[in-house]
């Protein structure tokens, strides 16, 4: 019986690891918009196969290199980061299935869901919210993703 088991849960782990939904797994393409602050040691995104692992996003101004005061226009300016992301890789941000927030002030929740709920036409990607220690550059939200197109 453990050695049905054992093969049985070692031909699902073959399966799943071979078919993850990538066309071509070993095929990476780095995707880099211009930002604020430069030479940082990180791609904005990996895309591989039809996947793309976006990297931490922060609203920062591009003329200054700085958070903006108003939370309105650091959360307009991360989310249009982000849509540039995709664009550059051929998605959208219908195309995000997977979305982790960052954010040292849990009151600012009610905000950010407002401003995010604006940038879809379907269904909502999985998201998580998470309270979190200081930002870089005194940032308010720093979001992570994954898109798949």
């Amino acid at each position: 019986m453990m050695k049905k088991l054992f093969l049985c849960a070692v031909m699902i782990a073959l399966a799943a690891s071979s078919s993850f939904g990538q066309t071509n797994p070993s095929k990476r393409k780095t995707i880099n918009i211009p930002r604020p602050v430069a030479n940082l040691p990180f791609s904005d995104a990996v895309l591989v196969g039809n996947t793309m692992y976006l990297s931490g996003r922060l609203g920062l101004d591009p003329k200054t290199g700085k958070v903006p005061a108003e939370v309105k226009d650091e959360l307009r300016l991360l989310l249009g980061d982000i849509k540039a992301v995709l664009a550059k890789g051929g998605m959208t941000m219908d195309n995000l299935v997977y979305v982790q927030v960052f954010c040292p002030d849990l009151s600012l929740y009610g905000a950010f869901n407002e401003a995010y709920r604006a940038h879809f036409r379907k269904d909502f990607p999985a998201r998580a919210f998470v309270g979190s220690g200081p930002l870089l550059f005194g940032a308010r939200f720093e979001i992570q993703a994954i898109a798949v197109k």
